[in-house]
């Protein structure tokens, strides 16, 4: 990315093996850094470092967790973007060169790094700025010869800057939310694709976009955990569960116990994004999960919040929490 000129964090250049070597890089780019695990994801091996003296701590103890996590204690070392919003990009590329960007989705929403809320567009996005980094985007990926369904992953900071964090080559759980407001399945479009098809016969038309979609994811986290502990719920039995109805302008799904806590994702789409919201509202309150806690009554408060009126970042959720379902 970086030799293609897409705006990247600076950081290392690959893993830093040692706290000595972590700390030479930090005074290189300068406080705040932030140290990541390479292997995977989640929020998991990732500390915040203010200063030199509580670097060699925290990089052990993102070293240890990250080792226990991925069976990985590979870590590396980047800037870290104070109240950054969370901004993602879909795209499609095909095998033949062709690649297109089907616009963004806004992450920021998110707990202990983990995301709770996506919608599609951003409030932060101009036209002007979705065509530029739709642009470079397509153009990087048709030079690497990527093909295939993929998320490019932003940092967004005060000034509306993007700097690119991170790529998965891979069909995410907020997907959805982009195949709301474009109409395009990309499942589907990714099986073609594997298939040898060209872009045109997967989209058979230039990507419209159409009115405002948001997922809530819905975890089974305690509420009373603290940021700095796992928040997962503990062992328990669910009891009951009713789910609101499917229709054309809402989607849910539900996923197995067997990878984190996300036990179900709830989109909708609206005309506008106040439309939306008022539509996620209603389908929350329509939820019914008896015998564990859940995000749901986090996700409730959003309405009335810095939320509503798109003036949020990251941190928005950071120590806020009340009390689930239970």
């Amino acid at each position: 990315m970086k030799q293609y000129g897409v705006p990247i964090v600076p950081g290392s250049d690959g893993v830093v093996a040692t706290a000595e070597e972590a700390l030479e890089w930090a005074r290189k780019i300068g406080f705040p850094v932030i140290v990541k695990a390479t292997a995977g994801g989640g929020g998991r091996g990732m500390r915040i470092v203010r200063n030199e003296d509580e670097l060699p701590t925290l990089y052990r103890q993102a070293q240890s967790e990250a080792a226990g996590a991925f069976g990985n204690g590979d870590l590396y070392l980047e800037r870290y973007v104070e109240h950054p919003r969370h901004i993602e990009f879909q795209v499609l590329a095909d095998e033949h060169g062709n690649v297109v960007s089907l616009g963004e989705r806004e992450c920021s929403i998110q707990r202990r790094h983990q995301k709770l809320l996506e919608e599609s567009p951003s409030v932060k996005m101009t036209p002007e700025l979705r065509k530029e980094v739709g642009d470079i985007l397509s153009k990087t990926l048709s030079q690497v010869g990527y093909h295939n369904a993929g998320t490019i992953e932003f940092l967004m900071d005060q000034q509306s800057r993007l700097y690119f964090i991170e790529m998965n080559t891979r069909i995410q759980v907020e997907h959805p939310v982009t195949e709301m407001v474009t109409d395009v399945d990309l499942v589907k479009s990714q099986i073609m694709i594997a298939a040898g098809a060209k872009l045109s016969d997967v989209l058979q038309g230039p990507i419209v976009h159409r009115g405002h979609a948001i997922e809530c994811r819905i975890n089974a986290e305690h509420p009373r955990s603290s940021p700095r502990r796992q928040a997962r719920s503990p062992p328990s039995t669910l009891r009951r569960h009713r789910r609101p109805h499917r229709h054309r302008r809402l989607r849910r799904r539900h996923h197995p116990p067997y990878y984190d806590s996300l036990i179900a994702k709830l989109v909708v789409r609206g005309k506008d994004r106040n439309e939306a919201i008022q539509r996620m509202s209603r389908a929350l309150g329509m939820f019914i999960v008896e015998g564990i806690f859940t995000t749901i009554p986090c996700t409730e408060e959003f309405s009335p919040t810095r939320f509503s009126r798109g003036n949020f970042d990251t941190g928005l959720l950071r120590g806020s929490w009340r009390r689930g379902s239970e």
